[in-house]
């Protein structure tokens, strides 16, 4: 979830605080944009680009036009998502907001990547299925089942409580095969619901593929 990456050495701007303050966060942070907050609302971003091109370091942040105010995942939403929406605007970072739309922190790209990088499951070939479900109804042994009579098998999962249902279980499952049409169609003839897939073509090697590779994911 994307609640467990928020990289809590990252703060963020007030509307008070001055563009030169910013910029001196950017360079130790390494960031070329940083979320503005007030109240524990999220307002946007602001950009090493917009300081440099308004040329006044005694700015606030309030004068600003701040840019990606919908560069955003709730904490319960998958990791995959914050990849996605970080790359949909072109940014290094992504807020995460709770059910309240209260913010929560930032995780970073290069950080959400890193992690992906070092599982074994998500380096090899195959794809993801989620499942949600009545928390009376999981039985891993029952999934995996099913699974199996496709002739694939699980090769790792994770299991949380869905934020949007507190009552039902979310079960993330990666699967030892790309073509997820008759798992999923199993799946759901035995009344399972299938709320996201993400297919994956090939092992990866530099931080480039292991981010198209994401893309392939959320795009299926």
């Amino acid at each position: 979830m994307t609640i467990d990456l928020i990289n809590d050495m990252i703060p963020p701007l007030k509307v008070t605080d001055d563009a030169a303050k910013a910029l001196v966060w950017m360079e130790e942070l390494r960031l070329h944009a940083l979320p503005v907050v007030q109240d524990k609302k999220f307002l946007g971003f602001l950009t090493e680009d917009m300081i440099i091109d308004h040329n006044n370091v005694d700015a606030k942040t309030a004068d600003f036009m701040l840019k990606g105010e919908e560069c955003f995942v709730f904490d319960y939403q998958h990791a995959y998502q914050a990849v996605k929406k970080a790359t949909d605007f072109d940014f290094e970072c992504v807020v995460v907001l709770n059910s309240e739309s209260e913010y929560l922190g930032v995780v970073v790209l290069s950080d959400a990547l890193s992690i992906f990088s070092q599982s074994a499951s998500i380096q090899s070939e195959g794809g993801v299925i989620v499942l949600s479900m009545n928390q009376a109804d999981y039985s891993l042994s029952e999934i995996s089942r099913l699974i199996e009579s496709n002739e694939a098998q699980i090769m790792g999962s994770s299991l949380n409580i869905d934020k949007n249902e507190p009552t039902k279980f979310r079960l993330t499952l990666k699967i030892n095969k790309i073509d997820l049409t008759h798992i999923i169609a199993t799946l759901e003839r035995f009344g399972y619901k299938v709320v996201a897939k993400y297919q994956e073509v090939k092992s990866v090697s530099n931080e480039k593929e292991r981010l198209d590779m994401l893309m392939r994911y959320l795009d299926a």
